[in-house]
């Protein structure tokens, strides 16, 4: 099921999570955060979305890198419904792609509540304090479009709020796969 990540709510601090990574460590929010802003995407393995976006999202991970800004992805989909997502194969994905920043495993799924993460891709931009300042898509490039002219989103709002402590006034919500949620026992 596709579904729209709501961008209305803007202005909350980072909650801090303790995950592992593809590596085999884990590692806390404080431990991977940029000293200008962080970038935190949650995405999954089999999702279209993601996989029509990956490319894109490692580049600009490349680029606010250059303005001390970290991206974080984390998975937080349910692996006994969708194997697909399974920790073996986020480290298959990642490696496959050339992941230029952490996969982060939600097993538990508590971290992607903590967000309110609905989708994958649901990509959320924090300033340098860790206070949402961004919710919304990488660029303006969707799914199957014929588009060349492409504006980079997430790179500009995240430039902006490094600058000014300000996401841009007009913020298009990401849209995607819903979270695979686990059902409660």
């Amino acid at each position: 099921m596709s579904v729209n990540a709501p961008n209305d709510k803007l202005g909350w601090k980072a909650p801090n999570f303790n995950l592992k990574n593809i590596d085999g460590k884990n590692y806390t929010l404080d431990s991977l955060k940029g000293t200008n802003g962080t970038v935190i995407c949650f995405i999954c393995n089999h999702c279209p979305y993601v996989i029509s976006i990956i490319e894109r999202l490692i580049f600009e991970a490349k680029e606010l890198k250059k303005l001390n800004i970290n991206i974080i992805s984390i998975m937080s989909n349910d692996t006994s419904q969708y194997p697909d997502d399974s920790y073996e194969n986020m480290i298959l994905f990642a490696n496959k792609h050339n992941f230029n920043f952490p996969y982060l495993y939600d097993e538990s799924q508590e971290v992607a509540k903590s967000y309110n993460a609905v989708c994958t891709p649901d990509i959320y931009g924090f300033n340098e304090s860790l206070v949402l300042k961004y919710r919304g898509r990488i660029d303006s490039k969707v799914i199957n479009s014929k588009e060349t002219e492409v504006t980079r989103e997430l790179y500009l709002a995240m430039k902006k709020i490094s600058k000014d402590g300000f996401g841009p006034q007009i913020q298009y919500n990401s849209f995607g796969c819903s979270i695979k949620w686990k059902e409660h026992e």
